[in-house]
């Protein structure tokens, strides 16, 4: 493990990030200590300190954990609250990358998603293939939720508000995706969205077929400005949703590969039988 001095990003970044992407392809086992902070210094050619900067930022993104006395341990339980950016990141680092979304605005995506594909302009990563799927609700027809304040009832103006930041979300993506396309730096690359019915009450992602990332909307009020005025709204709140996540590498038989897998065949079935195109 190196440092890239052509690299822009902080040391402590790029340390980060070689061990997140040991932690996530199982070089490092959940459970297993890691080596002490003299022997990463040691291996990486930095000073302690930098390594301490990478161990809180991979604790943060609740990765690994720290016990006193004992060392640096990579978190043993699976269905835990993560970070979705990091996962981005290594999935972008494969030939071929897909991403299948179901929620209410693509937000979250949006921002993780975009410095990978900036990577990709500037030539640091090189897939060749990319497909990003994002199932959003339907702004043409009444929702249950989100929903008035004073009567429960669905708020058309609201709904016309979300139209328009799911779109530019959601636009932004595809945009993004078939401009590296257009211009030949990735062969096969694909960005599509659908509609169906109305918000879900949780977001879900499915990375590579291989990892799950699934997490509930926190349901709070909310005033916005509708037709000049306020309006209390009961409303789905994504920013600070707590994503848990699954992996196949866990093993074929257990709960996590399960949901993986389960989670694909509902995309698919939903995609593929319910949903339709944008007009």
């Amino acid at each position: 493990m190196r440092l890239d001095p052509d690299d822009p990003r902080p040391p402590f970044q790029q340390v980060a990030t070689q061990l997140r992407a040991a932690i996530l392809t199982r070089k490092f086992a959940p459970g297993e200590k890691l080596p002490s902070g003299p022997e990463l210094a040691k291996t990486f050619g930095v000073a302690r300190q930098t390594i301490q900067q990478a161990i809180r930022l991979l604790r943060e993104e609740g990765l690994i954990v720290s016990r006193q006395g004992s060392g640096v341990f990579v978190r043993e339980k699976t269905a835990r609250p993560v970070g979705l950016r990091p996962h981005i990141e290594e999935a972008f680092k494969r030939p071929e990358v897909s991403i299948d979304f179901a929620g209410f605005s693509g937000e979250t995506l949006h921002g993780a998603v975009m410095e990978a594909l900036d990577n990709i302009r500037a030539g640091r990563l090189t897939p060749e293939r990319i497909s990003i799927r994002l199932l959003l609700p339907d702004t043409g027809r009444p929702w249950s939720l989100p929903c008035r304040v004073d009567n429960g009832q669905d708020e058309p103006l609201f709904r016309q508000r979300a139209e328009k930041i799911i779109s530019r979300h959601a636009q932004a993506i595809v945009d993004s995706v078939h401009e590296l396309r257009d211009l030949g730096l990735v062969p096969h690359a694909s960005a599509d969205v659908r509609i169906s019915g109305e918000p879900p009450r949780f977001k879900m992602y499915v990375i590579n077929g291989e990892e799950a990332f699934f997490g509930y909307y926190a349901v709070a009020e909310h005033t916005v400005a509708l037709g000049g005025a306020p309006v209390a709204m009961y409303d789905l709140m994504g920013k600070d949703t707590e994503l848990f996540h699954f992996a196949l590498s866990d093993g074929p038989d257990s709960t996590s590969a399960q949901y993986v897998q389960q989670s694909s065949v509902w995309f698919d079935a939903v995609w593929n039988n319910v949903a339709r195109e944008v007009s």
